[in-house]
C-alpha cells in the first residue's frame, strides 16, 4: 500500500481509487457552460430507429456493446472521477440510432467510433464512410434497409485514408462486386498510398498504442473508459480495405454519383495525409469529413502519426466556407452530429477555422521568441475567450498543450536548441543516473509521496517513472505512480489524456498486457509490390542475414498476369526494383538473367503471410502455394528467418 492520502485509499491497492480531494477542487472548478438544448437537440433530431440490442458480435464474442455506457444515459452532475465537460461529451456521443439528416440523407450514430451515411440514390445506396469494422457497417446497412427499404449499394465514398473511414468496407458490398463494376468506390487522391503507410510500416507500435489513445481494454464506468472524444470507442472487429475505382485529384471536380451531383474539395495534410470535403449541391449539403468536428482534433495523435498541417487546415476550411458556405442548410461530418441551418453552418466552420490558425499562429510567434515545445504548452494553457463558449472547439480528443507541441515539431524538429539535449541517455541509462543523484530508491519515493500528497501528480510521476526503469519490479514505485496517473486521468478533460492515463495505471499494477505476436496486417490485400518490400524492410535484422543476395517475387495476382518484384540486400539494407516494367523479362529467365539468386512465384496473401510466419515456409510449398521457380530456395528461407515478428511494446516500463 502507497502512503497516498487515506481518501484516495482503496482496500484493494489493484482497485481503481476514488478522486482524491484535489481531483475534487480541480474538476467543481472546471467552467462547462455551453448551450445543452441545442447541442443534445442536434445530436437526436431525426431519430428513425435504433440497433434492437446495441450489441454488434463477431463469432459470439462483442464487437460493439452500446449498453457499456448505459451509466451516462442520465441527467445528474458528472461524478468526481470525470472531467465535467467531457462527461457532457460522453453523454452526447452516448446517442446512437439511425438518425435522418436531410431530405433522402441518414446516418447511423453510435455503432462504432465513426458515422456511416446513407444516401438514397437512383438505383441503390450511397455509401459515405463504412465505419471501421465490417460487422458494425453490416449491422448499420442492415438497420438501414430494414427501416428505410431494402437498396443494393451503388457507390461508397472514402472522406479520407483513416482506417475508421474505409476498415468496414467488406460489411457493405464484396470485393467481387466492385471488380464487376457495381460499386463505385471514390476515394481522394493519394488514398492508398497514405492508408497502407500509416495502418502496415507502423502498424504493430501504433495498433499498441491505440490501446492508450482509445481505451477498449479498459473497463468502462465513472472510473474507467467514458469517451473517446470523436465517440465512444474503437470496435474490436475485422478491417480490411477495397481500393478506390476513382481518385479525386482537384478541387472543383464535380461527378454524378448514381444521379447524385457532388462537388469535391481535395484537402491534403489537413485531419488527414489524403481526405476531401464535398457538396451537394441540389440538396445544399455539405460534408466536411473529419477536418470538422464537434472537438479540437488532434494535430497530432498521442496513438503517433504524422504532424498535420494546422495552416493547411484553417485554410481549407475557409476554402469551404467560401465555396459553399451561402450554399448551406445543412452540414455534417465523419463523427458526430450534423449542425442546420446556413447561418449555425457558418459560425460553426467559422470557429473552426480560427481554432486551427490561432494554434498555429501563436505556438511560431512564442518560438521564434525562443520558447521551447514544453515552455509554449505551459504559455497556452487555455483557448481565448472567443472559444470559450462553444463546446465543438473544447479538448475532448485534442488539446491545446499537445497540439502547440506538434506544430512546433512540424517547423523544428524533435530538437528545442539546447544542445545540453542533443544527446541525452536513453532511459534505463538515465533512470540509473537520477535515481542514484536522487539519493536512490527511498530517496525518490520520499519525493513522490510528497509530491502526490500535494496534488502535483504531474511531478509525482515525472520522477517515479525514473524508478520504474531503474527498477521495474519496485512495488511501491509502480503503484504509486499508478494512484498518480489515475488522479490525472480523473482531470483530464481529454478523452485520448484519460485512457492513456488510465492504461498507464493499469499497465503499472497489473503488468504489460501481452497481445502475442502480431500477425499479418489487416490491410494486406491493399498492398503493392513495392510496399510489399518496404513490410519486409521494417521487419529486417540485418544481423541474422549478414550478406548480399536478390529475390524476385512473382507476385501473381498483382497487374495483369502478376509483377515481379526483386528484392536486393546489400549494406545491410533492403532495396526494390519493380522488374515489371521490363516487358521482355518473366520469372523463367530472371536468374539465367544472372540478377536474382532465387525466383519466387505466390499470390500476393500468401507472401504477406509468410513475411509474417516464415515458419509456415514448409507447409506453404507442400501446399502447392510456394513455387521456387529458380535459385536456390535456402536463400530465401534464410532471409525470411531473419525478419522480426513484433510482440506488445512496453510503453510504461522498460
Amino acid at each position: 500500500m502507497t502512503a497516498s492520502t487515506s481518501d484516495t485509499t482503496a482496500p484493494d491497492p489493484l482497485a481503481p481509487n476514488d478522486a482524491s480531494e484535489s481531483t475534487r477542487r480541480r474538476n467543481s472548478a472546471a467552467v462547462v457552460d455551453f448551450d445543452d438544448e441545442v447541442d443534445f437537440e442536434a445530436a437526436s433530431r431525426g431519430l428513425i430507429a435504433q440497433h434492437d440490442t446495441g450489441r454488434i458480435e463477431k463469432n459470439g464474442r462483442p464487437v460493439w456493446d452500446t449498453a457499456h455506457h448505459d451509466f451516462l444515459r442520465t441527467d445528474e452532475a458528472a461524478p468526481d472521477t470525470v472531467h465535467p465537460g467531457l462527461w457532457r461529451q460522453g453523454r452526447l456521443n452516448a446517442i446512437h440510432g439511425l438518425f435522418e439528416v436531410a431530405p433522402n440523407v441518414w446516418q447511423a450514430r453510435g455503432y462504432d467510433i465513426s458515422n456511416i451515411t446513407f444516401m438514397a440514390a437512383d438505383n441503390g445506396w450511397l455509401i459515405i464512410d463504412p465505419l471501421t469494422s465490417e460487422e458494425c457497417a453490416r449491422a448499420c446497412l442492415d438497420l438501414a434497409n430494414t427501416h428505410l427499404g431494402e437498396r443494393p449499394v451503388t457507390a461508397v465514398i472514402y472522406t479520407h485514408s483513416h482506417l475508421d473511414h474505409f476498415g468496414g468496407m467488406l460489411g457493405v458490398t464484396t470485393r467481387e462486386a466492385v471488380d464487376r463494376g457495381d460499386v463505385r468506390v471514390i476515394a481522394p487522391e493519394g488514398f492508398m498510398r497514405e492508408a497502407v503507410a500509416e495502418n502496415v510500416l507502423a502498424g504493430p507500435i501504433m495498433g499498441r498504442r491505440s490501446m492508450y489513445q482509445f481505451g477498449p481494454l479498459l473497463p468502462f464506468g465513472p472510473r474507467g473508459q467514458v469517451d473517446a472524444g470523436l465517440g465512444k470507442t474503437v470496435p474490436m472487429g475485422t478491417s480490411g480495405l477495397v481500393a478506390p475505382t476513382e481518385v479525386i485529384t482537384e478541387t472543383g471536380t464535380e461527378l454524378d454519383v448514381d444521379g447524385i451531383r457532388i462537388v469535391f474539395q481535395n484537402t491534403p495534410d489537413a485531419e488527414a495525409p489524403s481526405e476531401m470535403n464535398f457538396f451537394f449541391p441540389d440538396h445544399r449539403l455539405l460534408c466536411m469529413a473529419e477536418n470538422c468536428t464537434h472537438t479540437l482534433h488532434n494535430l497530432y495523435p498521442i496513438r503517433g502519426a504524422q504532424v498535420r498541417d494546422p495552416l493547411a487546415w484553417s485554410k481549407y476550411i475557409h476554402e469551404a466556407m467560401q465555396l459553399w458556405g451561402d450554399h448551406t442548410d445543412t452540414m455534417f461530418a465523419s463523427h458526430h452530429w450534423p449542425r442546420f441551418g446556413t447561418d449555425d453552418v457558418r459560425g460553426f466552420l467559422t470557429l473552426q477555422r480560427d481554432v486551427y490558425r490561432w494554434m498555429h499562429d501563436q505556438t511560431l510567434r512564442l518560438a521564434n521568441h525562443g520558447y521551447t515545445p514544453d515552455e509554449i504548452a505551459a504559455e497556452l494553457t487555455e483557448l481565448p475567450d472567443d472559444f470559450t463558449k462553444q463546446s465543438h472547439v473544447q479538448g475532448y480528443y485534442g488539446t491545446v498543450s499537445h497540439n502547440v507541441r506538434s506544430v512546433y515539431n512540424r517547423y523544428l524538429g524533435w530538437y528545442d536548441g539546447n544542445p545540453a539535449n542533443l544527446h541525452p541517455h536513453p532511459p534505463v541509462d538515465a533512470a540509473h543516473r537520477y535515481v542514484d543523484m536522487m539519493g536512490g530508491p527511498d530517496g525518490v519515493m520520499r519525493g513522490a509521496r510528497s509530491a502526490f500528497d500535494q496534488g502535483d501528480y504531474r511531478w509525482a510521476v515525472e520522477v517515479l517513472k525514473h524508478l520504474i526503469f531503474h527498477d521495474p519490479s519496485h512495488r511501491e514505485a509502480r503503484q504509486l505512480s499508478a494512484d498518480a496517473m489515475e488522479q490525472l486521468a480523473y482531470q483530464a478533460e481529454s478523452s485520448t489524456w484519460r485512457n492513456a492515463y488510465l492504461m498507464g495505471a493499469h499497465e503499472l499494477r497489473h503488468g504489460t498486457i501481452q497481445f502475442g505476436r502480431s500477425g499479418p496486417p489487416a490491410m494486406a490485400n491493399g498492398l503493392t509490390g513495392e510496399q510489399l518490400i518496404e513490410l519486409m524492410g521494417v521487419r529486417f535484422d540485418p544481423a541474422r542475414f549478414p550478406q548480399s543476395a536478390s529475390i524476385v517475387w512473382h507476385v501473381t495476382d498483382l497487374g495483369d498476369g502478376g509483377e515481379l518484384h526483386r528484392l536486393g540486400i546489400e549494406n545491410s539494407t533492403v532495396h526494390h526494383d519493380d522488374l515489371s516494367r521490363n516487358a521482355d523479362v518473366d520469372d523463367a529467365g530472371v536468374a539465367d538473367a544472372g540478377v536474382a539468386d532465387a525466383v519466387v512465384r505466390l499470390d500476393r496473401p500468401t507472401l504477406v503471410e509468410v513475411v509474417a510466419y516464415a515458419e509456415r515456409w514448409n507447409d506453404l510449398v507442400t501446399a502447392g502455394r510456394i513455387e521456387i521457380v529458380a535459385g536456390d530456395a535456402s536463400v530465401v528461407t534464410s532471409f525470411l528467418a531473419a525478419l522480426d515478428n513484433f510482440n506488445s511494446a512496453n510503453l510504461v516500463e522498460p
